[in-house]
């Protein structure tokens, strides 16, 4: 998986680097293929909550979107890996749920002699 990270208004150190790498790399333990993954972080003085995280992952079908504001980068980064890791159990179950449904109308369709088995 490609991760790409892009800093704004504060300084990308090695240590941040880090952290946002094996954070994100723990969301290929889900099951999903991931391609890509692009982080921005942005600090901005004058707000309350002054670190932003925003991701973009993408995947195998639809891309997952996730962002969040906190007073710390690293409560920011969790809160954001949170977001993500939900969006992707819950995409790989309805994907799970379709696919039976799925197998299930075949096996109607082959019951009531629509089909073939």
């Amino acid at each position: 998986m490609q991760i790409h990270i892009t800093p704004r208004n504060l300084t990308l150190t090695g240590a941040i680097y880090e952290f946002v790498a094996e954070k994100i790399s723990h969301l290929e333990g889900h099951g999903e293929q991931l391609i890509a993954a692009h982080i921005v972080l942005l600090h901005n003085h004058d707000r309350k909550k002054p670190y932003c995280v925003k991701v973009h992952l993408a995947l195998a079908g639809p891309d997952i979107h996730a962002e969040d504001a906190e007073a710390d980068l690293y409560v920011a980064i969790d809160k954001v890996v949170d977001k993500l890791s939900r969006q992707i159990s819950k995409l790989k179950t309805r994907k799970k749920d379709h696919d039976k449904h799925r197998t299930q109308q075949k096996r109607e369709a082959v019951k009531r002699g629509f089909a073939r088995p």
